[in-house]
């Protein structure tokens, strides 16, 4: 499957805030799961195999690394708990990093909330804001994206631009 989707990642102190305003909006709550994303060497964009109790996909994404919301290309994979995927993988292109996370996981229309905490990193909040049909307006989007920020109360100082394998690279 592949889509469009605009997203924004950004710090998180309070995330019971948060979900206090995802539960005042009616968000479906997904349930909270233990995610492990392995990230592999690849030449651009980047290849990440997620496994967890509730998503397991092998994803390939483009986007700019830039503060705010930016447009991010998407091509998902639905796999199974446990497949060979990773071998495969690791052994055709070599593993980058490995990140550990528990992810929260809420639904508002076409809006992807997450809250997450990184495992070395800390807390964060993801907004995906994600294309539901083919003629989707990239600026409807965007204004969609904007607005879960305001609502929220996040500022320029807690967005991230990087994805958490590169802010978990830098650390190293």
């Amino acid at each position: 499957m592949k889509h469009l989707n605009i997203e924004v990642k950004a710090r998180c102190a309070d995330p019971d805030r948060i979900r206090a305003i995802l539960k005042a909006k009616g968000a479906d709550c997904r349930g909270t799961d233990r995610q492990r994303d392995t990230y592999f060497k690849v030449s651009g964009g980047r290849l990440k195999l997620r496994e967890g109790l509730i998503e397991n996909a092998l994803v390939f994404y483009e986007r700019e690394d830039i503060d705010g919301p930016k447009q991010s290309s998407v091509i998902l994979f639905h796999t199974d708990r446990g497949s060979v995927l990773k071998d495969i993988l690791s052994k055709a292109q070599g593993v980058l990093v490995v990140i550990d996370k528990t992810r929260e996981i809420y639904f508002l229309e076409n809006v992807k909330v997450h809250i997450d905490v990184v495992q070395g990193l800390g807390s964060f909040v993801e907004i995906e804001v994600m294309q539901t049909h083919a003629a989707a307006d990239k600026d409807k989007l965007l204004a969609q994206c904007k607005q879960y920020l305001e609502l929220f109360g996040v500022s320029e100082a807690d967005l991230v631009p990087h994805s958490y394998s590169d802010l978990l690279a830098q650390k190293a």
